[in-house]
């Protein structure tokens, strides 16, 4: 028998736009009682309201998880609020598409600290009272990490974001090991290319991949109940990716190359369209 999303209390992080509002919709639009939580109190209230049409116990937070102080104290403030969180999902992270000699150290913990370090602390704070209410009889909990085909791949151009996105991998990996005969499932989700606005916000090169097509939100939110229901770790949006990343493992030096040649085709062309009507010098 798969998972039954209705009732359940579902915590969502970054929850104002992109994967987060539709993943809280969706969960919403299934019967759980979803609590919500971003910076832009504007969207994040557009959301709940979406939300509380399905599922009018459903509440948010208006909170900045860069402030790692702030970020335990609002894990246990939201799992009292909702009477225990059943699937904590982990979603708020920024980007960062620059060269390695153009990043700051300042760009390199911020990401990391977002990505990384606010996830943990929030699977730190909540994992006691997880367990315990398993002991108590409550169903298994669920921990779902949202990552990045970046951490498989490590794409050139992207190497703050997939080091954050790795490291947030890797933790999942030992966790849902250590974790693997206890009653929280820990799930890891890949996305690739998806259509929300990380990719247009200002402090970031221009996207080396313009040839895949962008993927709807809301289709990884499905995928995310599919997973739940399969009890299933690891997830790739779209699919494909895995077969990439089973490439890279195969041939990791080849695959370096190929991902360096990739990077001098893409530039060149970007180069060549913004010189398209120029004229030479004299």
């Amino acid at each position: 028998m798969g998972y039954d999303v209705d009732g359940k209390r579902v915590l969502v992080t970054g929850a104002s736009a992109g994967i987060g509002s539709a993943v809280a919709r969706g969960m919403a639009e299934r019967g759980a009682i979803v609590g919500i939580c971003a910076r832009r109190a504007d969207r994040l209230a557009e959301v709940l309201d979406d939300c509380q049409r399905y599922s009018p116990q459903s509440r948010s937070w208006v909170v900045d998880l860069a402030d790692l102080d702030r970020v335990s104290s609002f894990a246990l403030e939201a799992d009292d609020a909702l009477g225990g969180i059943d699937v904590l999902v982990n979603n708020a992270g920024i980007p960062k598409r620059r060269k390695v000699q153009a990043l700051t150290v300042e760009e390199i913990d911020a990401v990391m600290g977002l990505n990384y370090l606010s996830p943990v602390r929030l699977i730190l704070a909540l994992l006691p009272r997880m367990l315990a209410r398993a002991a108590e009889g409550r169903e298994p909990a669920h921990i779902v990490n949202i990552s990045s085909v970046a951490a498989r791949l490590s794409p050139p151009g992207e190497a703050a974001y997939a080091a954050s996105k790795a490291a947030l991998t890797a933790f999942s990996e030992c966790l849902a090991a250590e974790l693997w005969d206890q009653p929280v499932d820990v799930h890891l989700i890949n996305p690739g290319v998806i259509d929300t606005e990380l990719f247009e916000l200002p402090g970031n090169d221009p996207l080396l991949a313009t040839d895949i097509e962008p993927l709807p939100p809301a289709l990884v939110a499905d995928l995310l109940v599919e997973q739940l229901d399969r009890g299933a770790f690891e997830l790739y949006v779209p699919e494909w990716f895995r077969d990439l990343f089973a490439v890279k493992a195969g041939d990791i030096e080849g695959f370096i190359a190929g991902a360096a040649e990739y990077q001098r085709q893409r530039e060149a062309e970007a180069g060549a369209e913004a010189g398209i009507g120029a004229t030479p010098e004299t």
